[in-house]
């Protein structure tokens, strides 16, 4: 009987060339972050050109992130969950220092609103990935404001990423709606950044309440809202 060599695991190789992505467009990223602190860049008329071009390197790291925690999950079942206490001082502002310089470049005020002594349990990589990529939405439709309101309601822990755009379309709003029962991949962009959130949502668990995640329009900004529930 003649012997056929292994098959290689072509979901392993898929997340391995995704991983080297990752890798690349994040040294890609960081790169364009410094050079958009230059002054002498600044003052380039290419300077809103650069400034787009590093919002499209974060949205596809972002994506890519997306796919290898989602991999992981699904893929490879004993991948960890580590949801440990945050203070969410600490985590709000390490979600702004990771913006902070495409939403200057851009002359978006930013707003973080918490308490103080605010402590929750989560996986905070995986949270920051969610908030991140909603953060990432939020920069590309608003008018010139975005919040980040972090706070305790009932038994859950909510945070809102809040803009002054148009909001969402009625199709986005649909999908935020139905996520828990699949999502329509044909929506276009809203599929993988939806299912990722909500998948993290999902996986928080506490005393028989789950995370869960909504798409809203109006909110303290009057534009579009994203929604956070961890038990």
């Amino acid at each position: 009987m003649e012997d056929h060599p292994p098959q290689p695991d072509l979901p392993l190789f898929l997340a391995s060339a995704a991983h080297d992505m990752k890798n690349s467009i994040s040294m890609l990223s960081g790169t364009l972050e410094a050079v958009l602190l230059d002054p002498a860049v600044q003052a380039l008329p290419a300077y809103r050109q650069v400034v787009h071009l590093l919002y499209e390197t974060r949205r596809m790291n972002d994506n890519l992130i997306q796919l290898l925690a989602l991999y992981k999950r699904v893929g490879s079942p004993s991948y960890p969950f580590d949801p440990q206490p945050q203070a969410i001082a600490d985590f709000a502002a390490e979600i702004e220092a990771q913006h902070r310089v495409l939403l200057e470049a851009k002359g978006i005020a930013f707003e973080a609103d918490y308490p103080p002594e605010l402590i929750w349990c989560f996986d905070e990589d995986l949270v920051v990935g969610v908030v991140g990529h909603a953060l990432n939405n939020a920069i590309h439709y608003t008018s010139d404001k975005i919040r980040l309101i972090i706070n305790q309601v009932g038994e859950f822990l909510e945070i809102r990423v809040e803009d002054n755009g148009r909001g969402f379309p009625p199709a986005m709003l649909e999908a935020g709606a139905t996520i828990d029962s699949g999502v329509d991949f044909t929506t276009g962009s809203t599929g993988l950044g939806l299912y990722f959130s909500s998948e993290v949502a999902k996986a928080h668990k506490h005393r028989g309440r789950r995370g869960s995640i909504a798409l809203e329009n109006g909110g303290s900004c009057g534009g579009g809202c994203f929604v956070l529930r961890l038990p």
